[in-house]
């Protein structure tokens, strides 16, 4: 399902009534009975008490219909409009004019103390004051009513997107309803998948309001919802060859999890050949602990890091492999830097480059720029900072088109990990993954990651899918992780156990799994 910022919506609004003749009170009318039946499902209608409150612009025309189909189907609403009514136009103002005939209460709002009582009685609130189009901080009446609806408790259904949620950053403007359920028009916004705003929204519900296939997948919508593909059937005749070498240059006398975890879990992902160059010192302590996976002991610098004299050996191994990922614990030593550096100009496979190859790269971009085979990077937020030399507050308010900027400048495939990681691509298309969970916050988890995305690539998917699949498995897992030990405590051994776990379960459950798009967002 494609995702858009709040101008796309506007563009798309602007579409189907100009070019493919559906008249705004029909878009209007769509979107008030999509959230009409939502309420009807999930709470029910028929003498329950309701308020609306109303904004004055097309949110609030929304919640005007709301209110005129939950009166006409037995219950009872009350309506406050926030701001001048006059300011109504269109189909809005249609609808205020039929709400006033049909004998609901309406009420300009002028001093919120009048409507607390009501309020306390209400079983139902619906939230239509502001739309996905805010961008100042929410003040006045406006924040007083978001205050009001927030400390009565009440059930909350938000239009399109809980008021004083950005709908294109997710930022919270100030006072922010907090939803049970939003109902979203048209298609999800930023707003509604972008933490914090996610977290407001409750059950998010869509609805197309009729808009035709041919707009909710345009083209020039860049943004989607990861949904995972199928995964490739094993042979009944196979070898590991089958199943892809990878490299991973990983590892020095500090960090002896990252290379591990990293090399295990694209074997628990279903990968073939898992080769690991490290540090001689530390390879025997980590073939304890994973003594399936294919040492290559390199030189070592006095720190314990890998020497910069290996770099020929690694050339020639990187020959071999389907795919070398590099980075994981090789730690910020200068000449291990270096060798980062001079091995990404140089391999002419896929490279991942994770954790201290990120640090090393920021350095010197033009060492990826060129690179003809293709490149994938999985920095966290502040490594993101380090690579786009922005700090990290500006990065989260603008982060979609940061990421869109960076991974076309970079010619690269970029995670941002995070809350609902996102994945960019140089077309600039960009996937919000829906997977994971908070537990996951933890050293190594992003090692683990990795090592999926290798097995991803090497089971036979395009690189680009290989990452999305990557992305989601991974945080497939460690939901599962969660569901067995809860959050507190999960350690990135419990998510790397997963593994095989979350790809028999996916394999067996693909359809239930990712309808509705993994649980989080409900078509209706």
């Amino acid at each position: 399902m494609k995702i858009s910022n709040v101008n796309e919506m506007r563009h798309l609004d602007h579409q189907a009534t100009s070019e493919y003749g559906i008249p705004q009170e029909i878009l209007m009318e769509n979107a008030g009975q999509a959230a009409y039946y939502t309420i009807l499902k999930e709470t029910g209608i028929r003498n329950k008490n309701f308020v609306v409150f109303c904004g004055v612009g097309n949110n609030g025309g929304d919640g005007l219909v709301v209110a005129r189909k939950i009166h006409s189907s037995g219950g009872n609403v009350t309506v406050f409009i926030i701001g001048d009514r006059s300011k109504y136009i269109g189909a809005s103002k249609q609808n205020c004019s039929i709400v006033e005939k049909i004998q609901i209460n309406v009420f300009d709002l002028q001093d919120i103390s009048i409507t607390k009582h009501i309020v306390q009685s209400a079983d139902v609130i619906v939230d239509a004051i502001f739309g996905t189009g805010l961008d100042r901080e929410v003040k006045g009446i406006q924040k007083d009513a978001i205050a009001l609806i927030n400390e009565s408790h009440k059930t909350v259904f938000s239009l399109d997107i809980p008021s004083g949620v950005n709908g294109n950053t997710g930022e919270m403007m100030g006072a922010t309803v907090k939803a049970d359920y939003t109902i979203t028009f048209g298609l999800p916004k930023l707003g509604n998948l972008l933490y914090p705003g996610f977290e407001q929204c409750g059950k998010l519900y869509v609805t197309h309001i009729s808009f035709p296939p041919v707009l909710q997948n345009a083209d020039v919508l860049k943004i989607a919802v990861n949904q995972p593909k199928p995964i490739p059937l094993r042979k009944k005749e196979c070898h590991k060859g089958d199943f892809g070498k990878t490299l991973f240059i990983a590892g020095s006398s500090n960090y002896l999890g990252a290379p591990y975890f990293a090399a295990l879990s694209f074997l628990k992902a279903g990968g073939g050949l898992s080769f690991l160059a490290t540090p001689e010192i530390i390879s025997a302590f980590i073939g304890n602990k994973g003594s399936e996976i294919v040492f290559i002991p390199q030189k070592n610098t006095v720190s314990g890091s890998i020497s910069l004299d290996n770099k020929r050996q690694l050339l020639e191994f990187s020959e071999k492999a389907d795919m070398v990922v590099i980075g994981p614990g090789l730690s910020l030593n200068n000449e291990t830097q270096t060798l980062v550096r001079e091995l990404c100009r140089e391999i002419r496979k896929t490279l991942l480059i994770d954790g201290d190859g990120i640090t090393a790269v920021a350095k010197d971009l033009d060492c990826i720029i060129k690179r003809s085979a293709p490149t994938i990077l999985t920095p966290h937020a502040g490594e993101m900072a380090s690579i786009t030399k922005l700090n990290t507050e500006v990065l989260f308010k603008d982060k979609i088109n940061v990421l869109q900027d960076t991974c076309h400048k970079l010619n690269s495939t970029i995670v941002l990990k995070g809350a609902h990681s996102l994945i960019g691509y140089p077309d600039k298309k960009i996937f919000v993954n829906l997977s994971g969970n908070p537990g996951m916050a933890s050293a190594g988890s992003g090692d683990v990651l990795t090592g999926v995305i290798a097995a991803m690539s090497c089971l036979g998917f395009s690189t680009e899918d290989a990452v999305r699949m990557g992305v989601f498995i991974h945080g497939f897992a460690g939901d599962l992780a969660v569901k067995d030990k809860g959050e507190d405590g999960i350690l990135a051994s419990d998510i790397m156990e997963q593994l095989p776990v979350a790809m028999k379960s996916f394999r067996e459950n693909i359809h239930s799994l990712t309808n509705d798009f993994y649980q989080n967002i409900y078509v209706i």
